[in-house]
Order: structure tokens, then sequence, then C-alpha cells
């Protein structure tokens, strides 16, 4: 291939043209402005978190007419080629935008441990607790604008992300349906007797701090009261408050815990929210398998379809990376009991925005139920590719309080996914 014939992709040739002659029109000037915009990588992260381990049977990687479907039937999709299980009609309309990793894997089978596993790209260690992908995230691209958390996990289950290493400062916020106001925000009592105590706080503070200046210091507990303080009387708490909303986009999102919590990541997000981790439990399903993810997916479908839907129309999603897991996936076969079991052996993530290239598939998991998938993709790969379109370098390293050093991520990125 001679050097003129190498390929080179519309959005490079664009920006490089653009920047090179610049100079010699405002119009060449605001196509390399507009240019260099295209190329800007996502800064928010959304996690739609699917506790309990969702199967993928029934959810983004049905075999229809196969044995390990046991019955389950599949739609078309957007994208030629590309079917969902039946009851995600919605989001089959947004395939176009959405890929699927459906040869992803890990060792950990347990809830607890199978969490840890997924939320940090990490198998759990009881030397060190590291930290989830949000965390990292958050680290990574700081924003001292926000007077609210930059990491927030809403409807949160029995492990909610946490910061690990890095401080419980990265730790997710958790708030629950936000129906309901985000507790502890409000002053119990009159603005003008809120902040005479607060003043009369300042006092005790001061005079128990004699003597003892360096070790009431290093407690941060002032800075955490200021930044309490800062969040109560900021706008941008009313992010959480989706009654703000129209009742249209309400009913777009579905009127379930998790559709307002759907709404709410986009709405902040938009102030500048750097992860939001919004959960749907109930995906355990040991037992009538087919009945209880029927019923999750009509809370799933209308939230998933119109977060994608939303962020399109407010050109966010470009600057946003959606993805949905669960800490694994469920058994081929049915039990006894109509239900399927632990499954870590190859389960799907369906991943949007951010550059990441959407109407594609990565791996394939096996027809007959067996354990090894086509193109394994093991969970770090997850995170180094998301970590990718955000802009973030996945190989930095690390390093615990007590000098323990490891990477953000120890996988590789997944090409085929990043545009």
């Amino acid at each position: 291939m001679v050097a003129w014939e190498l390929p080179v992709h519309r959005r490079q040739f664009l920006a490089g043209t653009f920047s090179s002659y610049a100079w010699l029109t405002p119009l060449g000037s605001a196509m390399a402005r507009a240019a260099e915009q295209n190329h800007q990588p996502a800064r928010s992260l959304i996690v739609l978190w699917m506790a309990g381990g969702p199967s993928q049977l029934e959810t983004f990687d049905p075999k229809p007419g196969t044995a390990v479907a046991a019955g389950t039937t599949a739609i078309a999709t957007a994208v030629k080629g590309i079917q969902l299980a039946s009851g995600l009609e919605q989001l089959a309309e947004q395939m176009e935008y959405i890929a699927l990793v459906r040869s992803l894997w890990s060792k950990e089978g347990d809830h607890e441990r199978g969490t840890a596993t997924v939320k940090t790209g990490y198998r759990p260690d009881a030397t060190i607790t590291y930290p989830s992908l949000g965390a990292i995230v958050c680290h990574a691209l700081p924003d001292e604008r926000l007077d609210i958390p930059r990491h927030i996990s809403i409807l949160p289950n029995d492990w909610p992300a946490r910061g690990g290493v890095l401080g419980a400062e990265y730790d997710a916020f958790k708030v629950y349906d936000p129906a309901q106001p985000v507790p502890d925000t409000t002053p119990p009592v009159a603005r003008d007797r809120f902040q005479q105590r607060l003043e009369d706080l300042k006092i005790v503070e001061s005079a128990f701090a004699q003597g003892r200046g360096a070790r009431v210091a290093g407690t941060g507990h002032r800075d955490t009261l200021e930044r309490a303080q800062r969040m109560m009387s900021s706008e941008q708490l009313k992010a959480f408050d989706v009654s703000q909303e129209s009742l249209a986009i309400r009913r777009e999102y579905g009127d379930t815990p998790f559709g307002r919590g759907c709404l709410a990541a986009r709405r902040l997000i938009e102030v500048g929210v750097r992860c939001v981790e919004v959960t749907l439990s109930g995906w355990d399903t040991h037992a009538n398998n087919h009945e209880l993810t029927q019923q999750l997916k009509t809370t799933l479908d209308p939230a998933f379809a119109a977060l994608i839907r939303d962020l399109k129309r407010r050109d966010l999603l470009r600057h946003t990376v959606v993805v949905c897991v669960g800490e694994f996936g469920r058994t081929p076969k049915l039990n006894a009991l109509a239900g399927r079991d632990h499954w870590p052996h190859n389960f799907t993530a369906a991943i949007a925005g951010g550059g990441i290239v959407g109407g594609r598939v990565v791996g394939e998991s096996d027809p007959t139920g067996g354990k090894q998938p086509h193109d394994p993709q093991p969970i770090q790969n997850l995170h180094a590719t998301i970590l990718a379109a955000l802009g973030i370098n996945h190989e930095k390293t690390l390093r615990s309080p007590i000098g323990r050093t490891f990477p953000r991520s120890e996988g590789t990125p997944i090409k085929a996914l990043l545009g």
C-alpha cells in the first residue's frame, strides 16, 4: 500500500485539514473548532446496574429456537442481524447506538464477589479495597465547579460503588427514589436559627482544636462540613428533582423508581456529575426465571431506551458513556424450579455513547450452553474500553496509602468498539 492509500478516518482528515488552514478564513476557524469538538472524549459515565445477575438469554443474547432458550423468543432490532430478547422492543429501536459484548467472563459466581469484580475490574482481595470504575473516573476527571457529589448511586443495593484506596471521598453518594427529596439536605429549623447553630459549632470546634490542631485537621471534618453546607445551598441540588421535567418526559422513562433514577442520571450529568450508578434489583432468578425477567424488562426497556433518546436529543450521548451490566449471567439450563442459576462464564454488557461504535456485537456465547465463548472478553477489557472512551489512560498506576501500586485497569481496550 502506498502512502497516499493509507486509510484515514473522515473526522481525522477533517480535523487535520481544518486545523492546518483555519487561519485562512473565519469559516475555516469555525470548522476547525467543530472538528476539535467532535474529537473531545466523553466526560461522564452512567452505569445501569442489574443487581442479581441478569439472564443474558432473556435480555441481550437470545438464542431463539435452541435448547438453551427454553422457549424465550427474540425480536429484530434497528440493526440488521442483531436480535434482542422479546420485551426489549424500545431498546431494539435504539440498537444503532448500542454495542453488545456477549462474551464477558469472570471467575466469580458469588453475588458479593461478582459485584466487586465487575465494578472494580479486580477480583476481591482481603489486603486491598480496589476503587470502582466510577471512582476512578471521578479521580481522573475532577471538576471543582461541582457543589454536589461527583459520584452518585441511585437506588443502591448492599454493595454500591466505593472509592476504595482512593479514599472515602470517592464513595458513591447514595440516594433513593428521585420522587422523594434528597435526605438531610434541608435544615430542620428556620434558616436564621440554622446559621446561628453553625456559628455556635465554630466556637465549640475552635475551643476543642486548641492544642490538637494537626490531629483535628487530619480528620477532614471541617472540609466535610463546608462541602455539606455548600451542597445544601447549591442550585445544582435541583438536578435530583425529576418533578421539574415535563410529564411527557417522565412518562417516557416510565413511572418507576428505576425510570426516575435514569432521568435523574441524565439531569445530574448535565450539571457536571462524573458518574451516576442506577440500580435495578431483582435479577437473581433461581426460580420462575422467564416470568421474573419479563416483569423486569417492562421497567428496564422504557427507561434505558428513553435515556439513550434523551441523551441523543440533548447532544449529550457523545459526551456520556452508558453501560448496562450485572455481576454475572445465568445458566443456559433451567433448573427444577424453572429458574437459572449463577453463570460467570459468559454474559453480556450493553454499552453506548462516548464514541462507542453502536450497532456492533463483540463475541458470542456458546449456543449449546458451553462455558467457553467465542472471542472471550474479561471484565478488565470492558473497563479499559470505557476508560479509553472517556480519554483516561487505563494503564496509569494508582498508589494505595501504604504504597501498593496497581494500574487503573489490567485490561486491553476492545478496539472494535472504539470509533
